[in-house]
C-alpha cells in the first residue's frame, strides 16, 4: 500500500489561497499559523493530478460533458465506501455543496417559507436562507459536557405549515457528530409527518474517525430516500475545493427533476472540466489513500487530545467522531467572542474560526482545523500553551 507524505510542509503563500492570502485581510496580520479555513495543507494526491495531467495533453478545454464513467466512479464510491446503493439516473450536479444549498432553495421553496438549521452549524446555512428572501428558523443541538444531540422535541414544535425544509449537515460541522441511524430515523419520522424536506450536506462523509461510521440519510429507508436530497463531494476528501465540482443524489426523481430544473435555470449545469476529471479519478482509485489520510489526522487529533489534557485543562474538548474539524469550549477564561479571537491571533499567533459565526449557540468556542502536518500542530499547540500560561 502506497503510503502519502503529510508531514510535508508545502508553502501556500502566493498562490491565491483564502486560506493563507486573505489572512492579513481578514485578521490583520500575516506571521501567524492558518488553522481557519476547512481545506486542508496536505498535497492533492498523485493520481488525480496524474489525471489531470493527462487532460493537459489536449489543448483545448471547451465545453464538456460528465462521461458515463464519471458516473459510475460515484456509484462505486458510494457502494464501496457507505455500502449506499445508488443509480446513475439518481446523480446530478452542482458546482459546490453551498450552490446547491441556495440551488434547492430555489427549487422547493418560495419566499417567505420557513427553512430549519440546527446550530451551532456551519455558518452558509444561515446566509442561504437569510440573503434569499426565506425564514431561518433556529433548532438549536442539544449539547451536555461538550456532546451534541439533535432536540427533536423542539423540532416538533418548531415546524408549522410554512416550513418546508430543514438543513442537516451529516457529519456534523463544527461539532464533529457522526449522526447514528437511530437518530436519523427519528429526524425521518417527524419530517415525513410534516411534510418537510429533508437537504443532508453530506461532504464529511469519507472524514470518518474509527470506530464510527457515515451512514447517508437517505439510505436508512424508503421514506428517507423520498424526502432527501443528499448534497456530497470529493474536494474536502481529496483537497480539490478549488476544482468547483460537487454530486446531488436523490431516489425521488421528482425531487431530482425539480432541482434539476432550478439548475438549468441558472445555467450551472455545465460544471468544470478539471474537476470532472478529478471527483472521477478520486472516486476510483481513492480508497487507499483516504484510509491513510484518516489515520494521519486521527493522530494528529489524538494529539491534541492529550496535550490539551495535559497542559490546557481549562479547555473542554470532545474528540469528534468525523472531519478535520476540532470544536474547542474556551468558556472557563472567561472571554468575550471578540477578546477570545482577539487572544488567538494576537497573543497565540494562531488563526481560527470563531464560534460564533456558527450561530449563537457557538459562542466561545473556537473551529481549530488539524489537516495539517504534525510538526505545525505541533508548534500551534506549544504557542497556544505559551500564550495561555501568560494569562
Amino acid at each position: 500500500m502506497k503510503n502519502y507524505n503529510f508531514d510535508k510542509i508545502l508553502n501556500r503563500r502566493g498562490t491565491n489561497s483564502v486560506k493563507y492570502d486573505l489572512l492579513k485581510e481578514r485578521f490583520g496580520k500575516e506571521d501567524i499559523m492558518s488553522m481557519w479555513v476547512a481545506d486542508m495543507d496536505f498535497a492533492c494526491p498523485d493520481f488525480i493530478t496524474q489525471a489531470i495531467s493527462k487532460r493537459l495533453q489536449h489543448p483545448i478545454f471547451g465545453y464538456s460533458i460528465r462521461p458515463e464513467s464519471f458516473f459510475k466512479s460515484v456509484v462505486n464510491w458510494m457502494k464501496e465506501r457507505h455500502q449506499w446503493d445508488v443509480k446513475t439516473s439518481e446523480i446530478s450536479f452542482s458546482p459546490g455543496v453551498v450552490p446547491g444549498l441556495f440551488l434547492a432553495l430555489k427549487a422547493f421553496s418560495k419566499p417567505g417559507d420557513k427553512i430549519i438549521v440546527q446550530q451551532p452549524v456551519y455558518f452558509p446555512f444561515f446566509t442561504t436562507v437569510s440573503e434569499n428572501d426565506r425564514q431561518l428558523v433556529s433548532n438549536n443541538l442539544i449539547e451536555k459536557d461538550d456532546y451534541y444531540t439533535m432536540d427533536f422535541e423542539n423540532l416538533e414544535k418548531q415546524i408549522d405549515e410554512k416550513c418546508k425544509m430543514i438543513f442537516v449537515s451529516n457529519p456534523h460541522n463544527p461539532v464533529g457528530r457522526a449522526w447514528k441511524k437511530d437518530e436519523l430515523h427519528k429526524l425521518v419520522d417527524i419530517c415525513k409527518r410534516h411534510n418537510v424536506l429533508i437537504i443532508s450536506d453530506e461532504i464529511h462523509s469519507d472524514l470518518i474517525l474509527k470506530p464510527n461510521k457515515h451512514i447517508p440519510l437517505a439510505s436508512i429507508s424508503d421514506d428517507a430516500a423520498a424526502i432527501t436530497l443528499t448534497l456530497m463531494a470529493a474536494s474536502k476528501t481529496f483537497n480539490i475545493a478549488g476544482l468547483s465540482t460537487s454530486i446531488v443524489i436523490s431516489k425521488n426523481p421528482i425531487l431530482l427533476k425539480k432541482y434539476n430544473e432550478a439548475m438549468d435555470a441558472t445555467h450551472l449545469m455545465q460544471g468544470n472540466i478539471f474537476g470532472t476529471v478529478a471527483t472521477e479519478a478520486a472516486y476510483t482509485h481513492g480508497a487507499k489513500f483516504v484510509d491513510n489520510l484518516m489515520s494521519y489526522i486521527s493522530e494528529n487529533i489524538d494529539y491534541v487530545e492529550e496535550f490539551i489534557f495535559k497542559n490546557l485543562p481549562k479547555i473542554e474538548f470532545k474528540r469528534p467522531e468525523a472531519t478535520y474539524l476540532l470544536w474547542l469550549n474556551m468558556k472557563a477564561y472567561n472571554l468575550s467572542d471578540k477578546k477570545l479571537m482577539d487572544f488567538f491571533v494576537n497573543e497565540a499567533g494562531i488563526a481560527v474560526n470563531s464560534g460564533k459565526t456558527f450561530g449563537s449557540s457557538g459562542s466561545r468556542y473556537v473551529r481549530l482545523n488539524a489537516a495539517l502536518p504534525k510538526s505545525e500542530l505541533i508548534m500551534s499547540m506549544n504557542k497556544l500553551k505559551a500564550a495561555i500560561d501568560k494569562i
